[in-house]
């Protein structure tokens, strides 16, 4: 039967990734909310802040979330003076992001988040975390492709 169960759901190995990775974001939410931010919002600063101005529909794959989710959080941080959106000087409907010189300050003002990856794998070796990187992606990267096929 397709939902049958063994009972060993919760331990497999994709349930264990979306706990880590909510028990990182929980980490990653508290330690932005002294400074207004979400997690979505800071990885659009990161972004901005390491590689430099950015297209907005770029975003979009970048952080895989979706177009209105894009326009949101951008539309919050142009309006907290953090962001702001020029328009592409060959397509003038596209937009360009760049940090702002209160975002700039913002930035260099919030905290390390690495403390996070810092707690998460202490103790495990590069291998261990090279092993467990490289089957995260080639498993994500299957998943995709058969959702892609699904869609054709």
């Amino acid at each position: 039967m397709a939902n049958e169960s063994d009972g060993a759901d919760h331990l497999a190995v994709g349930a264990w990734a979306k706990r880590c990775y909510f028990a990182g974001r929980a980490l990653m939410e508290e330690a932005l909310r002294p400074h207004g931010l979400g997690t979505t919002q800071w990885y659009v600063l990161h972004q901005l802040a390491q590689a430099g101005p950015t297209m907005q529909r770029e975003l979009i794959s970048l952080l895989q979330i979706e177009r209105a989710t894009v326009s949101i959080i951008v539309s919050a941080l142009v309006r907290k003076g953090l962001v702001e959106q020029v328009p592409d000087a060959t397509d003038q409907r596209q937009k360009l992001l760049r940090l702002t010189t209160a975002g700039t300050a913002l930035w260099r003002e919030l905290p390390d988040l690495s403390f996070i990856r810092e707690e998460a794998f202490h103790g495990f070796s590069d291998a261990e975390i090279d092993t467990a990187t490289r089957v995260l992606k080639l498993a994500t990267e299957r998943l995709a492709q058969r959702l892609k096929g699904a869609k054709a």
